[in-house]
């Protein structure tokens, strides 16, 4: 199992999604949960188009961090 990183931005309309790793597959929803979601199922749909393809599927190579910034 493969663990990708996830950004979810709150936006006027509810929440957006993507990961980095997997380019254009981004999802929406209202709520958090909604996106996570939605982002789930849309990630596992371009993984499968890509297999199918026969392309390969990327390596998770993101991370995440916090930067504590001096005023």
């Amino acid at each position: 199992m493969k663990k990708y990183l996830i950004v979810i931005e709150e936006t006027g309309a509810g929440y957006a999604a993507y990961s980095p790793d997997l380019p254009g597959c981004v999802s929406s929803g209202h709520t958090r949960n909604e996106v996570e979601r939605n982002l789930r199922a849309a990630l596992a749909l371009h993984l499968n188009d890509l297999r199918e393809e026969g392309q390969s599927v990327p390596e998770p190579h993101t991370y995440s961090a916090y930067m504590e910034l001096l005023p």
